[in-house]
C-alpha cells in the first residue's frame, strides 16, 4: 500500500492540504493547461464539477483525498503522482553516463530526459549516419494524438517529411510539427546528422 491509498484509507474526507501538498491547485491548473483541457473538459473527464475545480485551482478550497483520487483520474494520473507523493526530490540529474541509449539503422538515440510521474515532454539527442532515417516513410504515426515535436539540427542536414510534404533543415534550423501525423527524419547528406528532439504530449487538441 503506498502513502496515497494509506491516507485514503484511514481519512478519506480529510482535505488534501492538510494531509499532504499545499499547492495542489496550482498543480492541477497547470496539469490541465499543458493537456489543453478547460474546467468542462476535466469535470466531464473526471466527475468533478468545473465550479469546484475552479475553486480547488484558485486555492479557495482544499480537495479531499476522494475528489483529488477523481481529479488525478480525469488528468490520466495517479493520486500519488498528482500529490507527488512518487517523488524523493524536485531536482533529477541525468549524467551521461547514465543515459538510456539505443541504436537501429544507423539512428542512434540517447534519452536525456529522466522518467517521472506524471511528466508530459521528453527530450533526446539522435545521431543519424548517412542515408539513415527515424522510421519507415509508410510508418504510423508514433505518438499520442494531440503531440507535438521539436526538432533542433545540431549539425549537418536533415530532411522532415511530414504527411507527405518535405523541409529541408541544415545546423542551427529548428522545426515544430503535430507528431500524431505521418512523418519521419532523414539525413540525405554524406556526413552524420546530430538532434535535439523535444516530445510534448498532449499539448494539440486532436
Amino acid at each position: 500500500m503506498n502513502a496515497s491509498e494509506a491516507l485514503s484509507k484511514e481519512s478519506p474526507a480529510v482535505p488534501v492540504s492538510a494531509a499532504v501538498v499545499p499547492a495542489v491547485g496550482t498543480r492541477i491548473r497547470a496539469l490541465r493547461d499543458a493537456m489543453g483541457f478547460s474546467l468542462r473538459d476535466l469535470a466531464e473527464r473526471s466527475g468533478v464539477s468545473a465550479p469546484m475545480l475552479s475553486q480547488v485551482e484558485r486555492g479557495e478550497t482544499s480537495p479531499t483525498l476522494a475528489v483529488a483520487a477523481k481529479i488525478a483520474a480525469g488528468l490520466e494520473l495517479t493520486l500519488s503522482q498528482l500529490l507527488r507523493l512518487d517523488e524523493g526530490q524536485h531536482v533529477a540529474v541525468v549524467r551521461t553516463a547514465d543515459r538510456h541509449r539505443f541504436e537501429r539503422g544507423g539512428h542512434r538515440v540517447e534519452e536525456l530526459t529522466p522518467s517521472l510521474p506524471g511528466q508530459r515532454a521528453d527530450v533526446s539527442l539522435h545521431v543519424l549516419a548517412p542515408g539513415a532515417a527515424t522510421g519507415g516513410r509508410e510508418d504510423p504515426p508514433m505518438h499520442e494524438p494531440g503531440s507535438r515535436e521539436t526538432a533542433v539540427v545540431l549539425a549537418g542536414t536533415l530532411t522532415l517529411t511530414v504527411d507527405g510534404t518535405r523541409y529541408e533543415l541544415r545546423a542551427g534550423d529548428s522545426v515544430t510539427f503535430d507528431a500524431d501525423l505521418p512523418h519521419h527524419l532523414e539525413n540525405e547528406g554524406e556526413e552524420p546528422t546530430r538532434f535535439l528532439a523535444v516530445i510534448a504530449a498532449g499539448l494539440r487538441r486532436s
